[in-house]
Formats: C-alpha cells, structure tokens, sequence
C-alpha cells in the first residue's frame, strides 16, 4: 500500500485524509498484515533452530540452508543467516589445524603418485589416510583413517592406545572389505613409519593397490585427510571430556558411523551425505 511504502516521508495522517482513508482503518490494516509475517517468522525460527540442534551446533548456515530446502522449506542462505543471529546460534568454531606426523626414518616410502589431484569420477579410485590422537584420562586413543576422495566417506577405521603399523593395517582391511577389494586403488598417505612398515606395504601390494606418499613435511599433500581429522577434532574431540579409552572410542564410532557418514551434509559432494555417494549411487 501508498501509505506503508511512504510512512517515512509524508505524515500518515494527511496520506489518509488525501486518500480518503481513515486512520484507525490504516493501523487496522497495517496489523492484520504485519500478523501472519511475525508467526512465519517464528515459525522458521523454529525449523532453523531444529536443525542445529540436531546437529549439536556443528551446522552453520550454509548446511542449514540445504537440509531445509532437503525438506522441502524455501529459503536462502541470508534468510537462515539472520534467523540464526536473532536466535543466537551460532556454529562450532574451527581451530587451525597442525601437521603431527613423524617422517624422520629411513625405511623406504612411494613416490607421490596423487600429487594434490583431489579430482575424480567414481568410488574406489583414490584413497587417502591419516593418523590423528585423542586425550583421555586414560592416555592418548589413536585414530587411523582411509577415506574415499569421490564420496568423503570414512570406509575404514581403527582405534587403539598404540600407533602401531597394525593400527593402519587394521583400517585398511576395513576399507577393503567394505568397498569388494577393489584393485588399481591409488592409495595415499604421509611418510609415517606405520606407512613405511613392511607388513602395511605387503598389504598394498597383495591387494594390488597403488602406494603414493606426500612430499616430507608437505601436509598439504594430503589435505583431504587433515581436513577430516579437523572437522572430527572442531566437532566432537575438542567438544568433549573423555574418562577413558572406551568412552572415547564409543563417541568416535557414533560420530563417524552414524553421523559423518551418514547424516552430515558435504559441501564438495553437493551437500549430500558421503554415504549417499560411496553406497547409495
């Protein structure tokens, strides 16, 4: 209406009577409109704040946008941008992450066949792996890792209170008996001894894998590994106190089984979830 858009210019007082509208009618208006605005609003910040306590505030807006729309609610980024700031709400701050693997040995490595070509076009063509560590008040839980670069999915794990080579050995048979044992795997990792050791080695060659190593003290190299590392750390380690080693190792598995994998939503895979992509295509 005239009136509304021009509230800051004219009087709205002399507007009604040029228009021939009366005041109290105006407000009257103005209230019936501003009404359904006001409950819609509340209402969106409802489905918003559902959203990010579903995912214990680790979802900021660009994640909440997608799962919203995922459910069928039209939105914008900006939208669910200025719903979270009127709520308060705001996602798990992430802290820079640091290179912690030991290269210094001289047991023999692979030349790095990956070279940062994150790229591909199906599962089960590169793979990458880390190591990373949790406290406890037990001590230290070691975490390895195999993800797949096509879908960002976890496929293989093992925790233990050492970082043997039978810890990576441990996740790479997962990896490979969850995915088929696929041959011709690229498979990428730092220089860590555990890497370097003959019996991980003899796994790669047995399985017919393709070893490739980062540059020394090149963490970029394996960056998609780090990066998992870093968002495992921002959104459950660095958020919890853990009494023990199996308390831990019970809130890694639910975070990655039945959260990252499953439920979290991927900004490089089209804010899909990495098992719709590595199971699901």
């Amino acid at each position: 209406m005239f009136i509304k858009s021009h509230r800051q210019e004219f009087p709205v007082m002399s507007m009604c009577s040029v228009l021939a509208i009366s005041k109290s009618g105006f407000y009257a208006w103005l209230k019936r409109e501003l009404k359904p605005k006001t409950r819609d609003m509340a209402s969106f910040d409802v489905r918003v704040k559902a959203v990010f306590e579903a995912h214990h505030g680790r979802y900021g807006s660009p994640r909440i946008t997608r799962q919203l729309q995922a459910e069928g609610v039209t939105c914008s980024h900006t939208r669910v941008e200025r719903s979270m700031k009127r709520q308060g709400l705001h996602a798990v701050v992430k802290k820079q992450f640091r290179c912690t693997t030991d290269s210094n040995h001289h047991l023999p490595v692979f030349d790095n066949i990956l070279d940062r070509d994150f790229t591909t076009t199906a599962v089960n063509q590169k793979w990458v792996g880390d190591i990373t560590y949790c406290a406890t008040n037990e001590g230290w839980l070691y975490i390895a890792t195999i993800l797949d670069l096509h879908s960002r999915a976890v496929i293989g794990w093992a925790m233990d209170k050492h970082m043997k080579a039978s810890l990576v050995c441990d996740a790479l048979m997962m990896a490979l008996f969850r995915t088929g044992f696929p041959q011709g795997v690229i498979l990428h990792h730092d220089r860590g001894s555990q890497y370097c050791s003959h019996a991980y080695r003899n796994l790669i060659d047995l399985h017919q894998l393709t070893g490739s190593m980062s540059r020394r003290g090149n963490c970029w190299d394996n960056a998609v590994a780090e990066s998992f590392f870093h968002t495992l750390k921002n959104e459950l380690i660095h958020q919890r106190h853990f009494n023990n080693r199996e308390q831990a190792k019970q809130e890694v598995f639910d975070y990655i089984e039945t959260y990252y994998n499953r439920k979290r939503l991927h900004s490089t895979i089209d804010y899909r979830t990495p098992a719709e992509v590595q199971w699901c295509a």
